[in-house]
């Protein structure tokens, strides 16, 4: 990899503990990526997850140890003077480099995915209402800054969980609710553009899921799902899952597979080329602050 040109001034890297069913349960999930300032805050976020926001990848962009994704660790760094947020990523890639001496090759490979397509029958997806004007203080109207629709902005993300069992991600592509039901869980999608009903759909599924709908506004949508997708989703976001749990879900069961179908949306297999991040060498225990 080349050199980065630009680094953290100063950052406080340490190991937290991995994530549980406990944990969701009891409320205590609260993970994610904030920037305040020039500061720049992470929380329980795997090396898996920080790869992302670096080098602006989808998960299965990334192919590495397996506990890439279980470990878990809580960052506060100090952006040098006259940097940006845009510029986050790029100091990303120093830290992971500096204190988990990380290195890669990539690599593109033909491989089995799921393209998220519209039926023949057409699309029935909602748009989402518009946001709220902000209130008026007498001055020239704030320039709004654009949201990116491609999700190479992954810089804002938080997540959080109640006691309840409800998970919640605000992210740039749109906000995500998780709510215990009888027998599984109810996903409620609002403002979700098309690359945020890709990486959720993602997560439920064995292979890669790509964009091939071209819709450009965003979205609210309702999807139910059973236990076997709720073992699988933990499973995939690291927790401690017994491989026994998802013995019974066969290859495309997924619920989601249904679900979709009632927006006009559809998940179809293909095969297409897919850029990879192969980790040559990665250390678990960073070094010392």
């Amino acid at each position: 990899m080349a050199q980065n040109a630009i680094s953290f001034e100063v950052a406080s890297v340490k190991k937290t503990e991995p994530l549980s069913v406990e944990a969701v349960m009891s409320g205590k999930m609260n993970l994610g990526m904030t920037i305040d300032n020039a500061m720049v805050t992470v929380r329980s976020m795997s090396l898996a997850e920080l790869m992302r926001v670096a080098y602006k990848v989808k998960p299965y962009q990334i192919s590495g140890p397996e506990w890439l994704a279980a470990e878990r660790y809580t960052i506060s760094a100090k952006m040098p003077a006259g940097s940006t947020r845009e510029q986050v990523p790029e100091m990303l890639q120093a830290l992971l480099a500096d204190r988990f001496k990380l290195t890669f090759h990539r690599t593109t490979t033909d491989q089995s995915v799921y393209a998220l397509t519209v039926m023949k029958s057409g699309l029935k997806l909602q748009e989402s209402a518009p946001d709220d004007p902000p209130a008026a203080t007498g001055g020239p109207a704030a320039p709004q800054a654009a949201t990116p629709t491609d999700g190479s902005a992954q810089v804002r993300v938080d997540v959080t969980s109640d006691t309840s069992g409800r998970v919640s991600t605000v992210s740039p592509n749109g906000t995500l609710k998780m709510l215990p039901r009888e027998g599984g869980m109810r996903i409620e999608l609002t403002k979700m553009n098309a690359t945020g009903m890709v990486d959720t759909l993602g997560r439920f599924v064995e292979r890669p899921v790509i964009d091939a709908t071209d819709l450009k506004s965003r979205y609210d949508l309702t999807l139910d799902v059973g236990y076997e997708d709720m073992m699988a989703l933990a499973r995939a976001a690291g927790m401690n899952i017994p491989i026994q749990a998802l013995a019974g879900q066969a290859p495309g069961s997924s619920a989601v597979f249904t679900a979709i179908q009632q927006y006009g949306l559809k998940l179809e297999p293909r095969k297409a080329p897919i850029e990879m991040l192969v980790i040559d060498r990665v250390e678990k225990i960073p070094t010392e602050n």
